[in-house]
């Protein structure tokens, strides 16, 4: 058995343990939120520290939320909207069925 092939089979029984796909998913939206606020702090010319002082939080906060480390509450959120003169959009959106 191949190097990739045990990793495909451990990564399978993994994601088939209880929460492990909300977990997942939970993950990829942290970093995904990190990602489109670092790249809006760069778009600013800021450094995490000044993103940090103008949005109350610290200099390794705001690295841990870029990095994708923490799912940010809701408040959190809109405190680093503010600062990067942003919105927050929250939506759900039905999901199409198969065809």
């Amino acid at each position: 058995m191949s190097e990739q092939e045990s990793w495909q089979e451990l990564r399978d029984r993994r994601m088939a343990e209880p929460g492990a796909a909300e977990a997942y998913e939970a993950t990829r939206l942290a970093y995904e939120l990190g990602k489109t606020v670092r790249a809006m702090r760069e778009g600013c010319g800021w450094s995490q520290n000044d993103l940090g002082r103008v949005a109350g939080m610290t200099q390794s906060a705001v690295a841990r939320f870029e990095a994708g480390g923490t799912v940010p509450t809701l408040p959190v959120l809109e405190r680093l909207a503010r600062a990067l003169d942003a919105d927050v959009e929250v939506r759900l959106t039905p999901r199409v069925p198969a065809a």
